[in-house]
């Protein structure tokens, strides 16, 4: 009877590890879609290779695959930023077409409506005479923000690597930082949010890298994309750009890249093109530099040597009344 007692005990455990084994198995597999799991459909058999967390490679049916996201930085994460960093951006107004693919881009990416756009495109003329041009205006984050000094909640906020976020979940909607910013790059969300963006973003933890689920009654505006920074990718607004005319990147490393993966040196690519900021003169310090809608034809002044150059000593002058004939 005993023996019978043990043996059944243990087949009890064995279905009980065997379950387990296969529930375990399904739990993973539904971390690449449950209805490739459960469909009768044959896998295509095309095989990709991927990286586990390990490190190690190992390969995989492209069927079972879908792009993971990363859960949302904390709070005290998302505030600090990423350390050692110092991002930038340079957008180039010889190669914007004006095609606005950047704005769309960084819609999709945050599921904003069409009457907020984070990156609004302005067609430009300097005069009557000369020919139209055009002028993407994102977020400038600002080194020295007027925004973030009249909010009264430390909503809106500067990390250490010069990015500016909100954080929804203390602005109250005042609208004191879009009275302060000089550049209207802020906007009142009117709206709760969309079906499309509930279905995407489901139950995820709200973050301010990600921006959401977004908030009725809250100031939003042009992130820098942090959540795929932290991917090692750029914003969505530079990758998408055809023309290659955004760049962005690190100013430590002092490098920046567009889309196309063309990186250069910041500091000589601004020598070299007559870099500027826009409203500079405001003393808001902005991230953000523009290369004029015209190439330079002349190499830029040494700034090195400026004020240094030898002067020029006086001919001597002759006293013509002393001259002897």
């Amino acid at each position: 009877m005993q023996e019978d007692n043990k043996q059944k005990n243990k087949s009890n455990r064995r279905d009980f590890l065997k379950k387990s084994l296969i529930t375990g198995g399904l739990l993973a597999a539904g971390a690449i879609g449950f209805e490739k799991v459960f469909s009768a459909k044959k896998d295509s058999g095309e095989k990709v290779k991927v990286r586990a967390p390990d490190g190690k490679v190992y390969e995989a049916s492209s069927d079972h695959l879908k792009e993971y996201r990363p859960p949302p930085v904390t709070n005290a994460e998302a505030r600090r930023g990423i350390a050692g960093k110092k991002f930038v951006m340079v957008i180039d107004l010889a190669k914007c077409d004006g095609c606005k693919t950047c704005t769309a881009a960084c819609q999709t990416m945050h599921f904003t409506e069409p009457d907020r756009e984070w990156i609004k495109v302005f067609k430009m003329k300097d005069a009557a005479t000369t020919a139209p041009y055009f002028f993407p205006k994102p977020c400038f984050h600002c080194d020295n923000p007027p925004c973030t000094k009249v909010c009264p909640v430390n909503a809106t906020f500067k990390r250490q690597d010069g990015i500016v976020l909100i954080d929804n979940e203390r602005c109250i909607g005042c609208r004191s930082c879009m009275a302060a910013c000089p550049y209207s790059t802020r906007f009142f969300n009117w709206s709760h949010p969309s079906a499309l963006q509930i279905a995407a973003v489901g139950e995820m933890a709200y973050s301010p890298e990600q921006s959401v689920p977004r908030r009725m009654g809250t100031v939003e505006k042009c992130d820098f994309c942090p959540d795929m920074i932290r991917q090692g990718k750029m914003p969505a607004c530079a990758t998408s750009c055809p023309m290659n005319a955004i760049y962005f990147g690190d100013q430590n490393e002092d490098a920046v890249t567009n889309a196309s993966g063309g990186t250069v040196k910041l500091s000589q690519f601004l020598i070299d093109n007559a870099g500027y900021r826009h409203l500079e003169e405001l003393g808001t310090e902005p991230r953000v530099y523009y290369l004029p809608p015209k190439n330079r034809k002349y190499p830029g002044p040494d700034m090195k040597n400026v004020g240094k150059e030898k002067k020029k000593t006086k001919p001597m002058e002759m006293d013509m009344g002393n001259m002897q004939m």
